[in-house]
This record gives structure tokens, sequence and C-alpha cells, in this order.
């Protein structure tokens, strides 16, 4: 299965990358427009109104066809639409190509993640840490190449057609290797079978996670240095941190869920989740601060990889529509966290605001039981 997996390791890698390049010339495509900040978040709500709305598509259409058939064309698909943000010429059309780019993103996202699950399946050995690891790598290569673009004075027009190019040839190769599993079938019939139980509580467990990444991504670094008196550099480090460890974390995922199993892995990583935010908000210091950042990101790595892969093996021929609804709950976390947190701290202060994805790390951890009930167990 190493050409099957490293087809879904491209399309991961090619994923990230999209993001990360488009995230790093936001700013360069703010000044050309002359966007304010809130009209500027228009437009970046159409990018989370599409992929919510491509991951409410796209499961029948993985179930019906095959994985393969449905993220092939999307990972085509996405190079091809981040191109177009860069020649909008003002807020309207600018808001219609990331409606578009975020609907491909959504497609991509749950096709991938359902073929990731297959090749788990027909490898008998848990592998979908890696496949996230590979997603946050390819993020920051992402960001990365927009920073060097953007530090040679080259236009955002110039670094998407860049990349653009780049994930096309990345998705040719995946689809010279990616595994292409007959679809499934339900009991009742192609379409005819019940959802397997437990999908939305795992969408919960998601969401609980995704609050906290939106969480750290947004306001660590204003807690760092408002609450805790850090530089603005230094207080950057707290999220850098926050993701080096995430992404360490995802590496060693797989070993870890094949040495302890999904429910005591998920449990420990709340459990060490909500104690390093803990120690952040405690601390009273910097230093403490980053070092609990990197417990959180630490805790945090893990549970998302295998609330995808527990939802995804349910049943075998639901699994499109599982993890559709799975990562569909689970982005609401990640857009409303911010927010969230953003109302608390109005009202009673950033610190005890930021207890809020601390207390959400316990609770996955005391409903990490939750995983145990899959049709297969990749560990095993």
């Amino acid at each position: 299965m190493r050409r099957e997996r490293t087809a879904v390791h491209l399309l991961f890698f090619l994923c990230g990358a999209a993001i990360g390049t488009w995230t790093a010339r936001i700013p360069a495509i703010k000044d050309e427009l002359g966007l304010s900040d809130g009209r500027l978040s228009l437009a970046l709500l159409a990018i989370a109104a599409g992929a919510v709305a491509g991951m409410s598509v796209v499961g029948r259409l993985v179930d019906r066809y095959g994985s393969a058939r449905v993220m092939i064309p999307a990972a085509l698909a996405q190079g091809v639409v981040l191109v177009p943000p860069a020649f909008a010429g003002d807020l309207g059309v600018l808001a219609g190509t990331l409606l578009v780019f975020g609907l491909v993103h959504g497609v991509l996202d749950v096709s991938m993640n359902a073929n990731a699950v297959q090749v788990e399946r027909a490898s008998g050995r848990a592998v979908m840490s890696s496949f996230h690891a590979v997603f946050s790598i390819g993020g920051f290569s992402g960001a990365a190449a927009g920073g060097v673009f953007a530090h040679l004075s080259l236009t955002p027009a110039t670094t998407f057609v860049s990349v653009g190019a780049v994930i096309v040839v990345l998705a040719v190769w995946a689809a010279r290797w990616a595994l292409r599993p007959a679809p499934a079938e339900h009991t009742g019939g192609r379409d005819g079978g019940r959802p397997p139980k437990g999908i939305v509580f795992l969408g919960v467990l998601a969401f609980c996670c995704l609050v906290g990444e939106g969480a750290a991504a947004d306001w660590s670094s204003v807690y760092l240095h408002e609450d805790l008196g850090a530089s603005p550099g230094f207080a950057a480090a707290g999220y850098a941190a926050f993701s080096v460890t995430m992404t360490a974390g995802r590496l060693a995922g797989d070993r870890l869920a094949a040495r302890l199993g999904a429910v005591r892995l998920v449990r420990g990583c709340g459990l060490l989740a909500a104690t390093g935010l803990g120690v952040a908000l405690l601390g009273g210091h910097p230093v403490a601060g980053v070092v609990g950042f990197a417990c959180f990101g630490a805790g945090l790595s893990c549970i998302v990889p295998q609330v995808f892969s527990a939802a995804g093996h349910r049943d075998p021929a639901y699994a499109g529509r599982a993890l559709a609804r799975t990562a569909a709950i689970g982005y609401l976390g990640f857009l409303s966290g911010p927010v969230l947190i953003g109302a608390a701290a109005e009202l009673g202060g950033l610190p005890r605001a930021l207890a809020i994805p601390a207390l959400l790390a316990a609770f996955v951890a005391l409903a990490a039981a939750a995983l145990r009930a899959r049709a297969e167990e990749p560990a095993a």
C-alpha cells in the first residue's frame, strides 16, 4: 500500500498548501482592493460558507461513486480555483471566487479523508494521523512559499498561478497511484442503509477540538502580549509552539494509536490539552504560556484524526456521508471558536474565556469511549 498511501499524502499536502498560500497573500489582496477589516471578513466568510456547502453535498457522491472519482477531480480543481481570487476587481467578485475556492476545498477535504480511511482499512494499520500531519506541513509550505513571493514583491496572481500549477502536478501524480476500491454496499441497498449511530456525537468531539485550534490561532499571541506582558515577538512564539507540537504529535500519532488504541490515545490527548492550556492560564508568566500552548497543541494533535477514522469505519458504505457530517460539525467549531472566545472575553476577560477550550478538551477526554464502537479497528 506504499503508493496508495503516498497518493493520499500528496492530496493532504496540496490541500494544506492551497490554504497556506492563500492565507499568506491576504494582506496584499486586501491592499490591492482597498478593503477594510470588516469588508475583508465578509470575503473570508465566503470561504467558510463554500467549505460547509461542499462538505454537505459530497458525502453521498463519495458513497455512490467511490472516493477516488471525487477526490482526484477536486484536487485538480483546487489548483485551478486558487488563481481567480488574485484577479478579483472588487469585493463581490472576490467573495464569489472565494466561495468556489471553499466549495472545492470542502469537497476535497471529505473525499480525501474517505480515501484515507479506505487505505487504512486495506493496509490493516492506523495511518490517519500521518495524513493530517502532512496537511499541516502543506499549510506551512504554502505559507512559506507565499511569504517568499511577497518578499520578492511578486503579485498574488504570480503566486497563485505558480503554486496552482504545482498543485495540479501533484494531483496528477496522486491520480496515478490512488486507491480505487469499488463503492461498498449497504445492507439495505446502496442508498437505503441507515447512518451508523453516534456520528453526530463524533462531530461534537471534533467541534470541541477545533474550537481549541481556532482559539489558539487567533488568541494565543493576544493573551501572551496583553495579559502576560510578553513582547510582540515573544507573543508570536505561543502559536508557533502550538503548531510545531501539533505537527509532531500527528507524526507520532499512528504509532501511539497502534500501541494504545484510539480510546486511550484520545483520552490521554484530551487530558494533556486541558492541562497544557491550564498551565498557560494559571502560570502567569510568558514562558509558562508558551509551554502551555505547546502542550495544548500536542494534546489536540491526535484527536481529530482519530475521530475522523472512527467515523469512516462505522459503516464502510456510509463512510463518505459519515465523514461529511463529522467534518462539517467540526469545521463549525473552528469558525465559531474565535468568535466565541472574543465574546466571552468581553464579558469576563480573555484568561477566563480561554478556559472554555480547556474545558472542552477535558470533555473530549471524558467522552473518548465514543470512539470504541467501530466496524473495524486498523490498529488491531
